[in-house]
């Protein structure tokens, strides 16, 4: 099977998407000349033209809203923050309308939008590097997807597209030059359908985005000491599939979870409680454990950035301290 970076998946599936459906269209700021900021969509101006690959002003909240308006009339638009970080500007336009409009009107509209959003710690200061998923992942109505892979980019982001409903498409930065296998037919991913990354029989490894590759990193010396760890990937955290969280830590009878995102109000401490709610705590051994980013701004310093990530070493210490 051929082998893709994560950049080089995220546009072929905008790519396919858009020669599938005329009603797709990608807008955002230097997506179009420049190729955008990653480079995701170097090229794609020239084959689809400017009326299908808008510049923007540089007004996220005029991209979301944009994007909301569009997605009203029947298109299928796909905007682009620069960075995740720049949701907070357009937070009125995707968690006061765009997330609101079907169930307001009674289900007789829908809002099938995308927003494209490059998250995680690469080395560009605390307003550019942050992991935001919480604050979406609490509003009903949006529909939260954080794929790891360049097989799940590509799978997802097709599903992302077809979708009726806002989705909400975090892409991390370090993702885009991850390589792995992505088949050339066509393919899809649903949605709320987690990935077994790694099988594993004592613990139960449950990671998100860039941090499945620490994960599975970690497994690989966990091994050597004995530990057989499994990966869980939810690819998806709205819907999250529990129903193979709970078969996993079932299993295992123990669990770390791992995001980069801040521990204070992160989604590890809902998955947390959600397995606590559910039959998986009776074969609990052990408390569950969370790796995660401090409550602190991420630093620009490579060294206090680098301190600031979730890593091997701490995912292990984690582990080895429930497992021991």
């Amino acid at each position: 099977m051929r082998t893709l970076t994560g950049r080089e998946a995220v546009r072929e599936a905008l790519t396919e998407e858009m020669k599938r459906d005329e009603k797709v269209f990608l807008l955002g700021e230097d997506i179009g000349v420049y190729g955008g900021a990653f480079g995701v969509t170097a090229g794609m101006i020239d084959e689809f033209g400017e009326k299908r690959v808008r510049d923007t002003p540089i007004s996220e909240a005029a991209i979301a809203g944009a994007a909301v308006g569009a997605s009203l009339v029947g298109m299928r638009p796909v905007a682009e923050m620069m960075f995740m970080d720049f949701i907070t500007i357009a937070s009125d336009q995707i968690m006061n309308q765009g997330a609101k409009i079907h169930y307001m009107f009674g289900g007789q509209l829908n809002a099938p939008f995308v927003l494209r959003m490059p998250a995680g710690a690469a080395e560009a200061g605390a307003q550019h590097t942050q992991s935001l998923e919480a604050l979406l992942y609490h509003i009903p109505g949006l529909k939260v997807v954080m794929p790891s892979t360049p097989y799940d980019l590509k799978g997802l982001l097709k599903t992302a597209i077809r979708d009726d409903n806002p989705v909400m498409f975090i892409e991390h930065k370090k993702g885009y030059g991850e390589k792995g296998e992505v088949p050339e037919e066509e393919y899809t991913i649903p949605f709320g359908k987690a990935d077994i990354k790694r099988e594993g029989k004592d613990v139960t490894i449950i990671a998100t985005s860039h941090m499945v590759y620490k994960a599975l990193n970690a497994a690989e010396e966990l091994e050597k000491k004995g530990v057989d760890a499994e990966v869980l990937d939810p690819r998806t955290l709205v819907p999250l599939d529990m129903e193979s969280i709970v078969k996993s830590v079932s299993k295992t009878g123990k669990v770390v979870i791992v995001h980069e995102a801040h521990r204070r109000g992160g989604i590890g401490g809902d998955i947390a409680a959600r397995i606590s709610d559910s039959d998986a705590f009776y074969y609990l051994e052990k408390p569950i454990k969370r790796v995660t980013g401090p409550n602190t701004p991420v630093p620009f310093s490579p060294v206090l950035e680098s301190e600031f990530i979730p890593n091997e070493e701490k995912i292990i210490e984690a582990v080895l301290k429930i497992t021991d």
